[in-house]
């Protein structure tokens, strides 16, 4: 049986990043396993569907750190003005990149180029096992070490499980480790947008009143769209034609970037708020998504994870530079108390966020609306909300 240092349930973003800040940060001391399920597409790119997240300024920052942001920077989309509304009503916030003295606020990348990337990372590092395809059907656990047993066969133990295996963690679901559930009520439509004017790296946030309307800046002229809309709205929405779903998110979203002219392929998801009951137990600690999936208002789920990564990679290396074991009581509890303070804040502001905007209460109107005012003329209002909005936050 194989024994590892660190054994990753999940190859994804975030477990794909937190092998490659293992390795780089300890210099390739630690002997590092990666368990997938799915093995990527290396010869079909989805094309004018790719589905793409937002990277906030301070999560290029960390990939920076462990050495992977020059390759990621030639695939990201900058986005250089951040402009945000209340739909009918006056209130009106902008965030732009040359008056906060960076170059971009952040950074939008599509998940099918970065994931290939990822994946040639871990093959290339020597210290770093890819298992792809592989499942994990058993977790056992001992004083001194995990055992997963794998379907494929065999068994691979390590001194730390990281459960890194999305929003539903099969390995949380082995471990006992249960979950928490908010239904915010609203349903994400998704799809790829085409203007008829240039983006030029800007990014929209219109609130409406059943939910958020978000356009992101993305390569060769489109722009991603996050759609929220009621839950029994969904299927109506989804059966439109291009032309008559064009028009109606013309309707929701305005003018600014002129006449929508092209959709992509469209799905939808229910909208929660998922957090693991605990984020560390015996050997095992649970990062990115299978810690907690947040709405998509602020664009803050991904940057958390990778941060809870960033995180994690750190306080494993410094143990194992002070004699602690990866998986050690120590090493666990300094990751889960530094980690408290910033996913308290983040899934505060982004479950208050959905309250404020998605109300039509009189006196939330005009709150939110005076906010946005007050916001636009003074900076020392909005700049807490534009660090955290940029990942420029404690760890």
């Amino acid at each position: 049986m194989k024994q590892y240092d660190v054994v990753i349930a999940g190859g994804a973003m975030a477990g794909a990043t937190l092998a490659v800040a293992l390795n780089n940060l300890s210099g390739g001391r630690l002997k590092v396993a990666v368990v997938e399920a799915v093995a990527p597409k290396l010869d079909q790119h989805p094309g004018y569907d790719a589905r793409s997240i937002a990277l906030s300024l301070g999560s290029a920052n960390l990939l920076q750190d462990i050495g992977i942001w020059p390759q990621v920077a030639e695939l990201a989309t900058p986005i250089s003005h951040i402009h945000v509304s209340d739909q009918g009503h006056a209130g009106i916030a902008h965030i732009d990149a040359g008056e906060q003295g960076v170059d971009a606020l952040g950074y939008v990348v599509e998940l099918a180029d970065v994931g290939t990337l990822l994946h040639k990372q871990l093959n290339d590092l020597e210290q770093v096992d890819l298992l792809c395809p592989a499942m994990i059907t058993d977790i056992l656990r001992s004083q001194e070490a995990v055992t997963l047993t794998l379907e494929q066969g065999g068994s691979i133990s390590g001194k730390l499980l990281v459960t890194a295996d999305g929003a539903l963690s099969g390995c949380c679901d082995r471990l006992g480790i249960g979950r928490s559930e908010y239904d915010f009520g609203q349903v994400a439509v998704i799809a790829n947008i085409t203007t008829a004017e240039v983006h030029k790296g800007r990014a929209f946030e219109r609130f409406t009143p059943y939910g958020p309307v978000a356009l992101l800046p993305m390569s060769e002229g489109r722009s991603s769209l996050v759609w929220c809309i009621q839950p029994e709205e969904q299927q109506k929405v989804l059966s439109w034609s291009d032309e008559q779903f064009l028009a109606e998110l013309q309707k929701a979203f305005g003018w600014r970037l002129g006449q929508l002219v092209k959709t992509g392929s469209r799905c939808a998801y229910p909208l929660l708020l998922r957090q693991a009951q605990r984020i560390t137990s015996h050997r095992v600690t649970v990062v990115g998504n299978a810690a907690q999936t947040l709405h998509p208002i602020a664009g803050q789920g991904f940057n958390l994870g990778l941060r809870d990564v960033m995180t994690l990679a750190e306080e494993v290396v410094r143990g194992v530079e002070t004699g602690e074991d990866p998986g050690s009581t120590s090493v666990l509890s300094r990751y889960r108390q530094r980690r408290a303070p910033d996913r308290e804040a983040t899934v505060g502001m982004t479950s208050g966020l959905v309250g404020l905007f998605a109300n039509c209460s009189l006196p939330l109107v005009v709150g939110r609306n005076t906010g946005l005012l007050v916001m636009s003329l003074f900076d020392t209002l909005k700049a807490p909300l534009i660090r955290r909005a940029m990942g420029q936050v404690e760890r």
